[in-house]
């Protein structure tokens, strides 16, 4: 069962593609790039400007682990957790840790039906590790792929096994959620909070209540697209497209609008949260490390403009987004 379950959500993966070639981003993309951006501007010093230096680096492969899945059979699982799968109340009965996790569930169950939040603390781990060898690649390279898969447990459909609507006969939410309703509202979205990053005691515990309140957004979602499809017919709800010599079935953007409506601010709460803890998970690595220092070159003035406008939301509006000014790679 299980293999189809993967094997779905895998082609799910590949329509939020198609659907990126048709002029959208997906989480994977327009959102993942942005808060890998906006998770910088949280740092203090001396790591933001040792961060902010390779900034272009981080944007651009904060997307590597949804790239990487075409070629690693093992990747999929590893950007979700089916919490029904462990059980009616999972969220919140679960272990913290992964040793405990495998004995009460067996790698294998594990491995099957994700394990992105066991995943997160194995990234910090390589990452504080890079942070103490002070090699400056693998810093980069894990503090990346450790953003991307935080970003991915903040997405309330990656909690759950109804991954795309499927099993309520609202297929095509995944998508829908997570790329189609940020391309369209971030220039609306509240970039700058105020969030100073902040050393996790248990990182552990960090990840899973942040699960759990994305978990709690998915019967919501559900609902609220069940009430704007009411209002809508087969024939203004979808269009069809034709993409690599097949027909694409997409949702119209007045529907996508109007379940932008009724979702209100869930999307730009859950890029923000995403953005913060990200960033406190790179703050704590680094504090685990011993906080190493680094050369940086000087690029105070640039930092400050672009800390000027992060403060007033005015990212987008100044050209300073790089996911905004930046196509993704094919």
């Amino acid at each position: 069962m299980r293999s189809n379950i993967v094997s779905n959500r895998k082609s799910v993966y590949l329509f939020i593609i198609t659907i990126l070639f048709i002029g959208l981003s997906s989480w994977g993309f327009l959102v993942h790039r942005t808060i890998h951006q906006i998770a910088i501007y949280s740092l203090p010093e001396p790591l933001q400007s040792f961060f902010y230096q390779d900034m272009t680096y981080l944007v651009a492969n904060s997307t590597r682990p949804d790239t990487r899945r075409n070629a690693d059979k093992t990747e999929a699982t590893k950007h979700f957790i089916d919490l029904e799968a462990y059980g009616p109340n999972a969220a919140n009965e679960m272990p913290l840790n992964w040793e405990a996790a495998v004995k009460l569930y067996s790698k294998d169950s594990l491995l099957k039906y994700g394990w992105v939040p066991y995943l997160i603390i194995e990234q910090l781990d390589k990452l504080t590790n890079a942070f103490r060898s002070k090699n400056k690649d693998s810093i980069l390279f894990y503090a990346a792929d450790l953003g991307h898969y935080i970003g991915d447990a903040h997405v309330p459909l990656h909690t759950s096994l109804n991954y795309d609507g499927q099993l309520t006969g609202q297929k095509g939410l995944h998508s829908l959620w997570e790329s189609f309703v940020p391309e369209l509202r971030i220039d609306q979205y509240q970039l700058y909070n105020p969030h100073t990053a902040k050393y996790l005691k248990n990182p552990n515990k960090a990840i899973w209540l942040d699960i759990r309140k994305a978990a709690t957004l998915v019967p919501e979602l559900l609902a609220i697209e069940k009430e704007v499809s009411a209002k809508f017919n087969p024939e203004t709800k979808y269009k069809t497209v034709m993409r690599y010599g097949r027909q694409t079935e997409v949702y119209t953007k007045e529907f996508a609008e109007a379940y932008a409506n009724g979702l209100g601010s869930t999307v730009n709460a859950q890029l923000i949260a995403s953005a913060n803890m990200i960033a406190d998970f790179w703050y704590t690595a680094w504090v685990n490390a011993g906080k190493p220092s680094f050369i940086t070159r000087d690029i105070s003035l640039n930092l400050s403009a672009e800390l000027k406008s992060f403060k007033l939301n005015r990212l987008i509006q100044d050209e300073l987004l790089l996911s905004k000014k930046e196509k993704p790679e094919n």
